[in-house]
């Protein structure tokens, strides 16, 4: 039996009905910015697998510290013991984090990242002998798969079995130019009741919305009305981290620095499930007491796992590195030439670029999940890249380390596509 046969009689794959799409191309292995199938095809990885390869597959610098790793040292419970990867991870992270981010408290995957911080943030009202049981979220978010995730987000295409059991949150629409002062008024009388403990947001771009882009300034305003009113605010930049965004975090844009932050994804340079919510300390000081019960009780098996943490400690070094940082600036430049380009195509209605984010509207009514949309996905495989269209927009968020060449070609390929698909 081919791979192909003996993945369909056992596993169930995510975001899809198999029904529809019963075939799923067998990956064996993976290099640099390129993955490989099981007829030695070849492809750019051009959204860096779901943004968490960011150095580059199979990465060399990685492999190496997660093989010393392993040789001492494979895992351990958190609760009750600590080790050397953990500790030097927690050193690092908190040197490139917003100076206002002081602990960090472990768990699996960005999701979990994001559960995390809600109960904290939930917790932190009740230990302060406050109740407040609402959360503030924007429009068309999207944080994640769990329930307190789920909540939070705003993609019905997700969510919809669900919403009669998730949270209660207020929404309030992304700002813009147009609705700023809307926005704000809205914003700032759900806070005034007093039952809001705080406001979730992904920081200047929403990725599983299109990769929709909005201005610091407009969320620069909104921290410093949450601030005002001792609302927490929780920065999820699990996508948006270590980076992407042009630098190391898209907070890094905004004077007010959230209270807590989510993080994972490239976390780990895409080699091991691991995630990160950091917080402030005034935040962890509402848990530090001799009342057992104002502890925060959540925990993970493979909490601070020591192979993901080396992973984390070499990615982190990567990123700090004068060739990444080079990198970044140039990918930055190239997609700016790409959209200058594109500006002026006249099937291509809008463009936008934050870091190594590429982002083009189509000038046409698609469906997130459609034949259109499966046509591009097609065609751009076909000639050797790997995009995943999200209705009429088309993104690109490669691997630091793609070539000038490589960046190129994706390019053309695209714009390739809108002539002939």
């Amino acid at each position: 039996m081919t791979l192909s046969e003996r993945d369909k009689k056992h596993l169930w794959h995510p975001l899809t009905q198999h029904k529809l799409y019963p075939d799923h191309l067998p990956i064996v292995r993976a290099k640099g910015v390129y993955l490989y199938d099981d007829k030695e095809n070849r492809y750019i990885d051009g959204i860096a697998s779901w943004y968490t390869c960011m150095y580059g597959h199979c990465n060399d610098k990685i492999a190496s510290k997660i093989k010393q790793q392993i040789d001492e040292l494979d895992q351990v419970v958190f609760s009750g013991f600590t080790h050397k990867a953990a500790i030097e991870l927690s050193e690092k992270l908190i040197g490139i984090l917003p100076d206002n981010q002081q602990k960090i408290f472990f768990s699996d995957n960005g999701s979990t990242s994001v559960d995390v911080a809600i109960k904290m943030a939930l917790q932190y009202h009740y230990n302060n002998g406050e109740k407040r049981s609402k959360l503030i979220a924007l429009e068309d978010a999207f944080h994640g798969d769990t329930f307190g995730a789920m909540s939070v987000s705003g993609l019905s295409v997700y969510n919809g079995p669900f919403e009669d059991f998730l949270l209660t949150i207020d929404r309030i629409d992304v700002p813009n130019k147009n609705n700023f002062e809307e926005v704000c008024i809205k914003f700032e009388s759900l806070i005034a009741s007093g039952k809001i403990a705080a406001f979730i947001y992904e920081p200047l771009v929403q990725g599983a919305a299109a990769m929709k882009m909005y201005e610091p300034d407009f969320l620069n305003k909104l921290l410093k009305i949450a601030k005002k009113y001792h609302v927490l605010t929780i920065a999820d930049e699990v996508m948006t981290g270590f980076g992407k965004t042009g630098r190391n975090f898209a907070s890094d844009y905004m004077s007010i620095k959230p209270d807590i932050i989510c993080l994972s994804k490239s976390l780990t340079a895409g080699v091991a499930p691991m995630a990160i919510t950091s917080c402030t300390m005034e935040v962890y000081n509402s848990f530090y007491d001799s009342d057992l019960k104002k502890g925060f009780f959540h925990g993970h098996t493979y909490s601070a796992n020591p192979l993901a943490c080396s992973a984390a400690i070499a990615g982190i070094d990567l990123l700090r590195s004068e060739g990444i940082q080079q990198n970044i600036k140039l990918i930055t430049n190239r997609h700016l030439e790409f959209k200058s380009v594109m500006d002026n195509h006249p099937k291509v209605k809008s463009t936008r670029v934050l870091g190594v984010i590429f982002a083009l509207d189509l000038d046409i009514e698609m469906k997130r999940y459609g034949k259109l949309r499966d046509k591009l996905y097609n065609f751009y495989m076909k000639n050797g890249v790997f995009l995943r269209p999200l209705g009429n927009t088309i993104y690109i968020l490669p691997p630091f380390v793609i070539s000038d060449s490589e960046l190129k070609k994706v390019y053309s390929v695209i714009k390739q596509s809108l002539e002939v698909v």
